[in-house]
Formats: C-alpha cells, sequence, structure tokens
C-alpha cells in the first residue's frame, strides 16, 4: 500500500525525532501524546529545533513553513483513524504497549499499518494483540533520529512481505539506511552493543582502567566516535539497564547481565545527560569522569 499519512504514537524524544523525520519527508504526519497533559513543550522544542536549522542555513524559511503545516498535533487517539502508517514509540512495557494496540485497533483504519519502534520486546508479542498481525512490523529507530541512518525493520512469522516492503521504501524515503532483522529480543545493534557497553562498566568495576581511558581506548583503539561509557550516559543509564535486564532474562547468557555498578547508579538516579550526572558530570564543560563513585564505593 501507499503511504501518505504517518501517526506517531508517543511524544518522548524517539516520537519528537521520528515525527519531524516523516515530516521533513513529506509525509502529512499526526503526532499523539500517550500520557496526560498538553502539548506546548513538546511543540516548542521542535519549533526551537527547525528554527535553529533555518538559521543554520539546514531548512529554508518556506520549507519551515511547509513542515510545520504538515506536523499535527493530538492528545487524542480517534485523531490517528485516517492515518496508513501508525509508530508506536511509547514506554518499553508490553503491557502498556499492547493495551495501546488494542485500542487503537478499533480506531485506525483497518489497511493501515501499526508499527513498534522497540528493540527489546518481540513484535510477535504486540501482534497477537490485534486483528491485523500480518500488518504489524518492528520500525526501530535510533537516537537522535536526525543524525542516525539506520532503520532496523523487524517482521514478526505472520508479518505479510507487502508489509515489510511497504516499510522498507518508507524508511528509504526518510533518507535512513533499512536492514531487515529476525523478530528477536535485540534485533541485531543492541544485542550487540549492550553487552559491549556491559563490558565496559566491569572492565570499570574491576579498575581496568579510568572513565577517560576506557572511553579513550575504544575511540582510538576501535575508531568509535564516542566511547562505551560516554554512549551509556548519551542512551541513558537507566534505558541501558532496562535492555540488559530484559536481554538477560530473555537469553539467560551473563554476557547481558547488568552489573552491580549500573543498578546502583540507576537506583541513586544518576541516568547520564539527562540527569546531568553519569560516568560523567555534565554540569561542567567539558564533562568530566567521575571516577570517585568507584573508588568510594558510591556507585
Amino acid at each position: 500500500m501507499e503511504i501518505r499519512k504517518v501517526g506517531v504514537l508517543g511524544a518522548g524524544q524517539m516520537g519528537l525525532g521520528i515525527a519531524q523525520a516523516t515530516a521533513r519527508a513529506g509525509f502529512e504526519t499526526i503526532l499523539a501524546k500517550a500520557t496526560p497533559g498538553g502539548l506546548d513543550a513538546q511543540r516548542g522544542r521542535v519549533e526551537k529545533q527547525l528554527q535553529k536549522d533555518v538559521e543554520r542555513g539546514k531548512l529554508s524559511a518556506a520549507d519551515h513553513g511547509a513542515l510545520l503545516e504538515r506536523l499535527g498535533w493530538t492528545t487524542h487517539l480517534h485523531d490517528l483513524a485516517n492515518v496508513d502508517l501508525l509508530i508506536e514509540s511509547v514506554v518499553e512495557e508490553l503491557p502498556v504497549k499492547r493495551d495501546f494496540f488494542v485500542r487503537l485497533d478499533d480506531v485506525v483504519q483497518d489497511q493501515a499499518i501499526f508499527a513498534t519502534n522497540t528493540s527489546t520486546l518481540t513484535v510477535g508479542d504486540l501482534a497477537s494483540a490485534t486483528k491485523r498481525p500480518e500488518r504489524c512490523v518492528g520500525l526501530h529507530f535510533f537516537n537522535p533520529v536526525h543524525a542516525m541512518k539506520l532503520v532496523e525493520v523487524a517482521p514478526s512469522l505472520r508479518t505479510s512481505r507487502e508489509t515489510v516492503a511497504t516499510c522498507v521504501a518508507f524508511a528509504t524515503r526518510l533518507g535512513k539506511v533499512p536492514v531487515v532483522v529476525a523478530d528477536s529480543t535485540g534485533y541485531i545493534v543492541n544485542r550487540l552493543l549492550v553487552p559491549y557497553m556491559v563490558d565496559a562498566i566491569v572492565c570499570l568495576e574491576r579498575a581496568l582502567g579510568s572513565i577517560a581511558d576506557i572511553d579513550a581506548a575504544m575511540q582510538n583503539g576501535a575508531n568509535h566516535p564516542m566511547g562505551p561509557l560516554a554512549l551509556a550516559d548519551f542512551i541513558g543509564l537507566d534505558i541501558v539497564f532496562h535492555m540488559a535486564s530484559l536481554l538477560h532474562e530473555e537469553y539467560r547468557e551473563p554476557r547481558f547481565a547488568p552489573p552491580p555498578l549500573l543498578r546502583r547508579m540507576v537506583l541513586a538516579g544518576y541516568l547520564g545527560r539527562k540527569s546531568g550526572l553519569g560516568f560523567y558530570d555534565y554540569k561542567q564543560t567539558p564533562p568530566a569522569p567521575r571516577d570517585a563513585l568507584v573508588q568510594r564505593g558510591l556507585g
């Protein structure tokens, strides 16, 4: 089928990024907030970002105006009734996602595709809650959406070939690089990336190197743009902990188990960039490594 109108459920960082990407690509887009409250803050964030793009010459004034016209906002699920593609990006909790899929199944037109941005829950678990499992698929975008090229396209066992082809073409039109992956917890990237970050935290726990040295080693020895501890801070230590926990629960492999230091940091509210403190102190410029976390056992 042809995708003309896109609905995005969830107005968090990923939902906002996905909605901007679809509107930029010329799709009529409506973003629905999944939690109580207004949308003024989210709308303001998007308009501020777009204005910066205009000032930097990345977006013309005319395109800026047209983009804002294509991007609609709502707090009501029934406003998603006529979308051709619904992309869900709400909290990574299976009961919550399934509940939204059940409710939207009776709202959104029958021929529409349901996609989920999850990478730690399986598409099959979500698709089974709907009357359209052949039109359910995973579309896993990466943060920040505007900069990251990859989209993992994950069909369940019941997803039709037409749905996969439509979503691959859709991702390509967004300027992304789609890869088709099996419907398994973690897909490709997180199944490889989470153990990498977990091992880096274990290295820190065992005093193999300081925070800065561990990150510098991978940046300069493996040509990574960001070290594993800085990357964990960027993603959010609570999210890393959650992903590691789900992967460990699914596969029962020690390499996925969240290290004690990670758990203690999350309990202490040290979540990385978004809280201002993680493995680095982001209240300083440049961010300063917090090696005392390990040295004093305060993680």
